[in-house]
């Protein structure tokens, strides 16, 4: 459905399932690393018109029926779903969903206690940052693991809005204004932009109800998206970037990843999930194998098919690796997929990968993660980027060719190892090398930039800066009022 008003989005699927899933979703492109996207999630949930307590999250993860509640910024979209089998409760969830995400207290105040703020122990003590993500981010930043994903992807699509850290750079959130929060909620935030999803066995019209009277206010406004493909390369790149490592840890990681296609191409999508799992998708798997075999490292990284974004790309590395072995395993990734497609991929393997993914989207067992919640964010990357949703979700179709094209004797999976990855120019090797050196540097960098802040504040200011922080944490410790929370 669309919204006559304000062009809002809405899909509607109706079945038997009593847990009943709801989710507003936005594109939410990022401009730059401060991490905005991220620190808007943490900031709208942080108490709303209808809702003014510090955290209407935590108090629904306490006191609520549900069976999912949560929010999740990815690299160019933010979801809210929640999901419950009690009606009353559902739509208790719901309004305080739509309440928080389209009526939020967003003051400077919640700018500045969930992204970024000064902190200051007495007029002759250092400056410093503190904030909730920016915290986090630091954490982050201290994790080779957790930051290849990213690297991976800024390295490979560095010309677009993919080449920004949309979780936050710590050495770039303090550069984030609260005009530019404010004017980024007021953009992507808005019913235009907006695309609501409901799943499960709740009454249809009542669905459509709920989001009117919500957004019936608001007049629609022109939301431009424009997501720029990345140029393609020549040649394949290499990158080495140094982690935080401990003294004495020298053991590197690294990742070879391609740029693979539109995600809107559900049958080239579905391809590359059923090529991913031929690869490395079991411990017998052709380039798992040759990996495990050699002896080089100590596990795989690289998340095979990632089709968040605008693109699909996909990656695949070792961890845990000599710094002289980079070149080896790239070496022998190349050439375990060059003799993939000469010798051909064995055809019990492939059998055993297209059964157990075919089994997988038959069956879709989701163990305690409601099923509504995984079709979602199955399709939002098609229906974000202006395909259909549905087209992501009937994988019958685009299955039957593929089966197809296998039972005439055509060699499919080899000619795509051949055409997309071997002969695909845009490729990038990403190494993340150890450097104990790493912290110190960055800390170094940030002291210094600080003190260049303070050097510009008077004694006013520094009492302000005091004064802010004060209430920040007087914010967090006081109680909510119990006519709030009731």
């Amino acid at each position: 459905y669309r919204h006559i008003r304000t062009g809002a989005q809405l899909l509607s699927m109706a079945n038997s399932d009593e847990n009943k899933v709801f989710s507003i979703n936005f594109c939410t492109p990022p401009t730059d690393s401060t991490g905005l996207p991220h620190i808007l999630e943490h900031s709208v949930l942080g108490g709303s018109r209808k809702y003014p307590v510090k955290e209407p999250f935590m108090e629904l993860v306490k006191g609520s029926l549900k069976t999912f509640v949560n929010a999740m910024t990815f690299p160019d979209m933010t979801v809210y779903p929640v999901a419950s089998q009690n009606l009353k409760d559902f739509y208790n969830l719901i309004d305080v969903y739509m309440d928080a995400v389209f009526y939020p207290r967003i003051s400077e105040k919640t700018l500045q206690q969930e992204g970024w703020h000064y902190e200051l122990g007495g007029l002759d003590a250092p400056l410093t940052y503190s904030g909730v993500v920016f915290n986090e981010m630091k954490g982050v930043y201290s994790s080779p693991d957790a930051v290849m994903g990213d690297f991976t992807r800024t390295t490979l699509m560095p010309d677009t809005i993919y080449g920004h850290n949309y979780g936050g750079d710590p050495a770039v959130i303090p550069d984030l204004t609260y005009a530019n929060f404010k004017r980024f909620h007021e953009t992507y935030y808005h019913p235009s932009n907006a695309r609501f999803f409901f799943y499960g066995d709740d009454p249809l019209e009542e669905r459509l109800r709920l989001v009117d009277a919500f957004i019936t206010e608001f007049q629609p406004i022109p939301v431009k998206i424009d997501i720029q493909k990345q140029p393609r390369w020549s040649e394949p790149k290499r990158t080495v970037k140094p982690y935080e490592a401990g003294e004495g840890d020298a053991r590197s990681q690294m990742t070879l990843s391609w740029l693979l296609g539109d995600t809107k191409d559900v049958d080239l999508a579905l391809a590359w999930s059923l090529l991913s799992h031929i690869l490395t998708g079991t411990p017998a798997s052709p380039l798992r194998k040759a990996l495990i075999d050699s002896g080089l490292g100590e596990d795989l990284t690289g998340g095979g098919a990632d089709p968040y974004g605008s693109e699909a790309y996909g990656s695949v590395g070792r961890k845990g690796i000599g710094g002289e072995d980079a070149d080896k395993v790239e070496a022998l990734i190349v050439d375990t997929l060059k003799q993939l497609t000469t010798d051909g991929i064995d055809r019990e393997t492939v059998a055993d990968s297209m059964n157990t993914v075919e089994f997988g989207m038959r069956e879709l067992n989701t163990g305690g993660y409601p099923r509504g919640i995984a079709l979602m964010i199955g399709m939002l990357p098609t229906w974000i980027h202006g395909g259909d949703p549905m087209d992501a979700l009937g994988f019958e179709a685009p299955l039957q060719k593929i089966k197809d094209r296998l039972a005439a004797g055509e060699r499919f999976f080899e000619g795509l190892i051949q055409n997309q990855l071997l002969a695909n120019s845009h490729r990038s090797t990403l190494i993340l090398a150890p450097d104990a050196s790493v912290r110190e540097q960055r800390d170094a960098a940030e002291r210094a930039r600080l003190e260049q802040e303070r050097g510009t504040m008077n004694e006013t200011d520094l009492q302000q800066v005091m004064q802010t922080a004060k209430r920040i944490k007087e914010i967090s410790e006081t109680p909510n009022r119990p006519e709030d929370l009731a």
